[in-house]
């Protein structure tokens, strides 16, 4: 399509969940509820999303660590092709900065790299320190980062053989504050239940993954509007890692079968209690990328109900984002489906067209 020519985009336009207009035009990159006077028009038909959001995604990492610009490039376009256009990058040892320079490829939010306790996440992921250093660290990212900073907040603790909280709650309460101040939101990598309370008390914005979710933190979570990005996609993935845990850390194996088991009735009693949840895929670790329609799935199958499992992709992540759907004059980063996504989430699989930025992209 030329830098001329308008885009007509004809069906249902899901502006949001019961705002469905007819149509939608796209000049000039941005998307207009107005006719323009133009000739040089192309057609698109169908049921439209705004871009859909993966809230948890890492580019430009992979299962050892920070890859060539051309391989987080490919992991880009995977995500951009399942209708992925907006990622929060939730960690990642790369500079992906060159990225914001690319029409063609989906808008990041970046977390920064990392933090971590010494020796207790995954090699070459990580800022890895202690305590005293901790304050330091989130001023750092967060200054780098796009408005969020990333906590390892439990990982195994290899003395007890099982999961434990990484930081003293004196010290995340400092980092968050510092992080706070400096304007920046905090989200932290969590899978048990010990390092919940302290990190919703220390001022947390947000917990990735939350499997360690009781019915004693759960109303915790809520009155404080702490959300969850539950990445059901990768706690899938539990009982092949306690499999291969279990000779040595029997405890940890034990511990992550069973948080496997009650993930659904978890993210249900969340959702129910008023938390809110988004969808994040945690690719670009041992996942790969393009997961997004699955993970909206998962939630379906968790027991949000459909329109809201989409919202936690679509308009509800965006605002919580601060980034705009389908709004006049916001940049037409969309998504086109041959049917009504609410009905039918697996709709999400399919994308018929993907516009960004104004340009047929897939």
């Amino acid at each position: 399509m030329s830098d001329q020519a308008v885009l007509h985009v004809k069906g249902r336009v899901l502006v949001g969940a019961d705002d469905v207009r007819d149509e939608l035009w796209v000049v000039g990159g941005r998307i207009s509820y107005e006719r323009p006077g133009a000739r040089d028009i192309r057609t698109v038909e169908g049921w439209v999303l705004p871009g859909l959001v993966d809230a948890h995604c890492h580019v430009g990492l992979d299962a050892h660590g920070p890859v060539p610009d051309d391989v987080s490039e490919k992991q880009a376009l995977t995500d951009r092709e399942a209708g992925t256009l907006l990622i929060r990058d939730a960690g990642s040892p790369s500079d992906t900065r060159w990225i914001d320079d690319r029409a063609d490829l989906p808008k990041i939010i970046r977390a920064g790299r990392h933090i971590a306790r010494t020796r207790r996440y995954i090699r070459n992921y990580a800022h890895e320190i202690e305590p005293e250093d901790l304050v330091a660290y989130v001023a750092q990212e967060a200054r780098r980062g796009d408005g969020w900073v990333k906590l390892v907040g439990d990982w195994i603790d290899r003395e007890t053989g099982d999961l434990s909280a990484c930081w003293p709650r004196e010290a995340a309460a400092a980092a968050i504050a510092e992080a706070h101040r400096l304007g920046a939101r905090v989200t932290a990598h969590c899978f048990a239940e010990d390092s919940l309370r302290d990190l919703v008390e220390a001022g947390i914005d947000c917990v990735e993954h939350a499997t360690g979710l009781t019915e004693e933190t759960i109303p915790l979570f809520a009155s404080r509007g702490v959300a969850i990005v539950p990445t059901l996609v990768n706690i899938a993935t539990f009982p092949r890692l306690a499999a291969g845990g279990e000779t040595k850390f029997p405890r940890w194996s034990a511990h992550m079968r069973a948080l496997h088991e009650r993930r659904y009735d978890t993210v249900r009693a969340a959702y129910d209690a008023g938390v809110p949840v988004y969808v994040g895929t945690d690719a670009g670790g041992s996942l790969a990328h393009g997961l997004v329609a699955g993970e909206v799935a998962e939630l379906v199958t968790a027991g949000i109900p459909p329109v809201e499992a989409l919202s936690a992709t679509a308009w509800g992540a965006r605002r919580w984002l601060g980034r705009p759907g389908l709004d006049e004059g916001a940049p037409a980063d969309l998504v086109v489906y041959e049917g009504d996504p609410r009905a039918d989430v697996r709709v999400l699989a399919a994308p018929r067209r993907v516009v960004l930025n104004g340009r047929v992209v897939g």
